[in-house]
C-alpha cells in the first residue's frame, strides 16, 4: 500500500495555462506507470475543468485556478477550484451539449467528457463564491506495479 502524495498549484485564469494545469498533472500522475489511454484521459479532463473555470467561472475576466491532486494507491485524485460566479443549476449544467455560451462555438461536453474520462466526478458551486470539481480515476495499470 502506497502512502498518500499531494500536489498543490494555483495559476491566473488565462486560456495559456490550460496546458500547463495539464503537464503538471500528467507528470505527477507518471509515478503510477498509467497507459498512454489513461494518460490521455486524465489531461482531457483536466483540460475540460481548468476550460470550464476560465470561460465560464470568470467569463473572462481575471482569476485564480486552484489544482489540488493526490494518488492514494492506484488511485489519483484531482480538484480544480476557481472563485468566479459558480453555477446556478449544477444538473442543467452538466447536460451534455448544453452551454450558457453558445456564440463561442462551444460544444456543451465538458462535463460529458469528464464523466466518460474519470471513474468519478462531483460538483459543488455556490452562486457568487465559484466552483470546485472532484475527479478520480483508478490506474489499472499501477496493479502490476503493487
Amino acid at each position: 500500500m502506497m502512502e498518500k502524495t499531494e500536489i498543490t498549484f494555483e495559476f491566473d485564469s488565462s486560456s495559456e495555462n490550460e496546458s500547463l494545469a495539464r503537464t503538471v498533472v500528467a507528470a505527477f500522475l507518471a509515478r503510477l506507470d498509467p497507459t498512454l489511454e489513461e494518460l490521455a484521459d486524465v489531461k482531457t479532463a483536466v483540460s475540460e475543468a481548468v476550460t470550464n473555470a476560465i470561460i465560464h467561472g470568470y467569463e473572462g475576466k481575471q482569476g485564480k485556478i486552484r489544482i489540488h491532486s493526490w494518488i492514494e494507491d492506484t488511485t489519483i485524485g484531482i480538484e480544480v477550484q476557481d472563485w468566479g460566479v459558480g453555477i446556478p443549476d449544477i444538473e442543467k449544467a452538466m447536460e451534455p451539449l448544453y452551454t450558457t455560451r453558445p456564440e463561442m462555438e462551444r460544444s456543451g461536453m465538458g462535463f460529458a467528457f469528464m464523466e466518460a474520462f474519470m471513474d468519478e466526478l462531483r460538483v459543488d458551486s455556490r452562486l457568487g463564491q465559484g466552483t470546485t470539481i472532484v475527479m478520480k480515476k483508478k490506474i489499472y495499470s499501477a496493479f502490476v506495479l503493487t
